[in-house]
């Protein structure tokens, strides 16, 4: 019988290892930023605040409740997907990218409602994309 080599993926060290690699942890707590902001401007929009500018010649124009709605949803997402990230769950990696990106499409819509703080969290999650997408070459030169 011969040992199969350990192929775990860089920054994640199997669900046996509480260890995770700098960039993973920093995404991780980028997600966990990200989301409760998220869950903010959620529950501004469902609030109906008067703190978003409301354009009647906008291409993806929703109501304020259905973008509340979408926001808190993609946080809680990215608060999910940051805590699978930090205790080096398998499907966090993947989770993180998935919701980064989608909230990242979600605040590119909602400039015209408030760019002051669409634009700061569309920086933000840029960050978390490039800290779960980078190529990771080991000490074994990624052989």
């Amino acid at each position: 019988m011969t040992a199969m080599p350990n192929k775990t993926p860089p920054g994640h060290r199997g669900s046996g290892s509480a260890k995770v690699d700098g960039a993973s942890q920093a995404a991780g707590v980028l997600l966990m930023l990200s989301g409760p902001l998220s869950i903010l401007m959620g529950a501004s929009g469902i609030a109906e605040d008067s703190l978003f500018a409301v354009s009647t010649w906008y291409a993806y124009r929703f109501d304020l409740t259905a973008w509340g709605v979408i926001h808190l949803v993609v946080g809680v997402a990215l608060v999910v997907a940051g805590l699978a990230i930090l205790m080096n769950k398998s499907w966090g990696r993947g989770a993180g990218v998935a919701v980064a990106g989608i909230s990242l499409v979600t605040q590119f819509m909602f400039v015209p409602y408030y760019p002051a703080w669409a634009i700061p969290v569309m920086a933000l999650d840029l960050m978390i994309l490039f800290a779960l997408t980078r190529f990771h070459v080991g000490a074994d030169g990624g052989r």
